[in-house]
């Protein structure tokens, strides 16, 4: 940690600023404060006396953006609060959001036209007091880099890591476990797709995994990647603990990232008693969460088991083109009305009053659109090996759609 040094640099910037500074991390917690300070508001002095931004004071803060700016933001007085007005500097390093540095103007100053004069000559000073928030972050000491490193090249099966991991205290003894992989899918706005550089997206990863899973004794491990992140469970039953955590973990990469999450998946591998096993299990919780990622109606939270198919198509290459019949319906301009009702048809049994609800259609409108499919293809799309081939071509379009984790 480097405390003293982020200290000195804030208590630096507040005296060539000539003004009170604050500086918080994402959570609204205090982690340093100048002493040079003219005149301190009723805000201003809770914040230094309770080390937290009150919930009212986030309301206000929050609703001029502060979460989502890349750029300083004008938060203006608010009389009822006891709040003069602020200037919040969003602190960045490579599209990784740290914290924020809070400037407050003075009784009075109208404006906040001097301090944003005042800020492009202390930009170094932010950056480096950026840089000094991200190697202080508990998910980013180098003892972390290096744990998480070590879990990682387990996960990937390297034999001398799975040995030093099984004398960790979090998780010796502790198990039958289970590997959870955690993917924000595409499509969304959200999360390390928002961070276009691939360290920044590791950042965001890791430190969101780490923090969605504070306070789970059930959580004992996680690690980041560019594209997910790797959790490692004690296995149970219910799925309470992984979906308090998944929600958790949507407000961590929101926070990171300035965009609030969409569309974030859980894939969990079978439980497994030896640690031998956790390539193989991380290897399924993988393919959990790229089946959950290319097809909703599996749910944001998926056990290998209920993979289905995709756990099949995952063990090689497999082509929907291969397929006759998928060929000559994906030449048609009304392709995209037929495959929607045809995979619904296959994945619930042929159910034509569900199907017709799901996809709000008339039920005659659904029979029309199958027979259609039996002029086309020459052949009845409900007969057994013609069904089979179908549905097998239409998940492997799906899984072909897949993100590479």
């Amino acid at each position: 940690m480097r405390n003293q040094e982020i200290e000195d640099l804030v208590e630096q910037l507040a005296v060539e600023l000539g003004r009170g500074l604050s500086l918080e991390d994402l959570d609204g917690l205090l982690l340093a404060y100048s002493a040079n300070q003219s005149h301190a508001d009723r805000v201003r002095v809770n914040f230094l006396l309770s080390k937290r931004v009150p919930p009212d004071v986030s309301a206000w803060q929050l609703s001029h953006g502060i979460a989502a700016a890349v750029r300083p933001v004008v938060v203006p007085a608010n009389a009822e609060l006891g709040m003069l007005g602020r200037v919040c500097v969003p602190l960045m390093v490579r599209g990784f959001r740290v914290g924020y540095l809070w400037v407050q103007q003075d009784a009075q100053e109208q404006s906040a036209t001097a301090i944003l004069a005042q800020l492009p000559r202390v930009r170094d000073a932010t950056d480096l007091l950026a840089t000094l928030l991200l190697d202080s972050n508990t998910a980013e000491s180098s003892q972390r880099r290096a744990r998480e490193q070590q879990f990682l090249a387990a996960a990937d099966g390297d034999r001398h890591a799975l040995e030093v991991i099984a004398d960790w205290p979090e998780i010796r003894q502790r198990g039958p476990w289970q590997a959870a992989t955690v993917h924000a899918g595409p499509g969304t706005d959200a999360g390390p797709q928002a961070v276009r550089d691939p360290l920044a997206a590791t950042l965001v990863n890791r430190s969101a995994a780490l923090q969605a899973t504070v306070g789970f004794d059930d959580a004992l491990f996680t690690a980041g990647l560019g594209s997910h992140a790797v959790m490692l469970f004690r296995a149970s039953q219910g799925r309470t603990a992984h979906a308090a955590v998944l929600k958790r973990y949507e407000g961590e990469l929101a926070k990171r990232t300035g965009v609030p999450a969409s569309k974030v998946v859980m894939g969990i591998g079978e439980p497994f008693g030896s640690l031998r096993a956790l390539p193989a299990a991380y290897r399924e919780s993988r393919i959990a969460a790229q089946a959950a990622t290319v097809d909703p109606a599996l749910g944001a939270i998926l056990d290998v088991r209920g993979a289905g198919v995709y756990e099949v198509l995952a063990g090689g290459a497999a082509d929907p083109e291969d397929s006759v019949y998928y060929r000559l319906l994906q030449g048609r301009a009304d392709a995209a009305e037929l495959f929607p009702v045809l995979e619904l048809l296959y994945d619930s049994d042929g159910a034509v009053a569900g199907i017709a609800g799901r996809l709000h259609l008339h039920r005659s409108t659904v029979y029309n659109r199958i027979a259609r499919v039996r002029g086309i293809i020459g052949a009845d799309p409900l007969a057994g090996r013609v069904r089979l081939e179908l549905h097998l071509a239409l998940k492997a379009a799906r899984w072909a759609a897949r993100p590479r984790l």
